[in-house]
């Protein structure tokens, strides 16, 4: 089997405007980041067009979501066909939480976005009260299977585990519980789609990464790289990359 690439997803968010994402850029690109980790920015749609000239093209761009049919009365949803015209290879479908999501929604967002020939970061995660209900495992089983139903060819999908409780909050997931959920999250892959796809496919972890939790998280064996929020729109977003420098 061969290693699995490290994948480092930089979000944007809904933060930044041309002064200081530009400012990010110019130390992104003038940065030496490690050549065996796949970077990508996730920015906000308006500026998705200026990530992708300004940005080396040691980095890929993303959109930060997309909707889940081609057109239509839809007011204010993106379609994944537009994204071609900026050169993306990504489309990152949101939180299941956010926005009045749901896990049904996310898989077809994922389906739609494939058949469109995007590549998807899809994320799954429990909330706090989930938790600590002891049932964290049966949450985001039931999300991956919502999302596995939904697609044909896993090498274009990165599964993004984010505990909503550590989205923004500043606290982390221990690498150990990252680790415990992300080798569950293989075992369930192996026993219901294939030991091809749990073995090649990559399980990244978000949720306040910062530069100083990186490397420890970086190190579990089952953790394949960082969805990475506001540490991202930071210097310290190098540090993350190279985490397993």
């Amino acid at each position: 089997m061969a290693p699995r690439k490290f994948f480092v997803g930089g979000n944007w968010k809904m933060n930044g405007d041309k002064k200081s994402l530009g400012e990010l850029i110019q130390t992104l690109n003038a940065a030496k980041v490690n050549a065996d980790t796949e970077v990508v920015c996730g920015a906000p749609f308006i500026y998705l067009e200026f990530a992708r000239k300004q940005l080396d093209s040691k980095f890929g761009v993303a959109a930060q979501n997309c909707y889940k049919v081609s057109k239509g009365a839809f007011t204010g949803e993106i379609r994944p066909v537009l994204l071609h015209c900026f050169g993306l290879s990504l489309g990152i479908p949101n939180d299941p939480h956010e926005a009045g999501g749901s896990p049904q929604l996310i898989g077809q967002k994922v389906s739609h976005a494939l058949s469109e020939g995007l590549g998807v970061v899809a994320c799954i995660g429990e909330k706090l009260d989930e938790r600590e209900a002891g049932i964290t495992e049966k949450v985001v089983f039931e999300q991956t299977k919502v999302i596995a139903d939904n697609v044909k060819d896993w090498s274009k999908v990165v599964l993004a585990y984010e505990p909503v409780w550590a989205i923004g909050t500043g606290k982390t997931a221990t690498p150990q519980q990252a680790q415990e959920v992300h080798e569950k999250l293989r075992k369930w892959l192996k026993e219901n789609v294939s030991e091809t796809v749990a073995d090649s496919v990559r399980i990244i972890y978000g949720g306040s990464v910062t530069g100083a939790s990186c490397k420890e998280l970086g190190s579990q064996q089952d953790v394949d790289g960082f969805l990475v929020g506001g540490a991202s729109l930071k210097p310290e977003f190098v540090t993350i990359i190279n985490a397993r420098q």
